[in-house]
């Protein structure tokens, strides 16, 4: 064969392997206006994971709640303040850990059960 040939062939069999490795990550069938049922690969697309966004902020609300449950505000107030004067971590913990409304008010719902 010659190159031009050889080169014609390693094309198809490089578009042959990437139609087939299309297909092998899942597929759907389309009816053609036609009738001629075709098979096509499901085009795949990596979404935002927004459910595990959620479940680690609320697991973080949470934790705050606990611990400011357990420790009570005065002293979780001033742990908060002795994180702020540390380290660059130390003080994105103390921003992140910073009681809100919502910490507020799930702690103050948990804190009978903690006396």
């Amino acid at each position: 064969m010659s190159d031009a040939n050889m080169d014609n062939f390693y094309k198809r069999l490089e578009r042959i392997d990437h139609t087939h490795r299309k297909f092998a990550k899942g597929y759907e069938t389309v009816v053609l206006p036609d009738g001629l049922i075709v098979a096509r690969p499901r085009r795949s697309f990596r979404a935002f994971p927004w459910r595990g966004l959620l479940m680690v902020l609320v697991c973080l609300v949470l934790f705050k709640s606990l611990l400011l449950a357990q420790v009570g505000p005065d002293e979780y107030a001033e742990r908060i303040t002795r994180l702020e004067s540390g380290t660059f971590a130390e003080r994105a913990g103390a921003y992140v850990l910073r009681p809100d409304a919502v910490t507020a008010l799930i702690a103050d719902q948990v804190r009978p059960y903690f006396q």
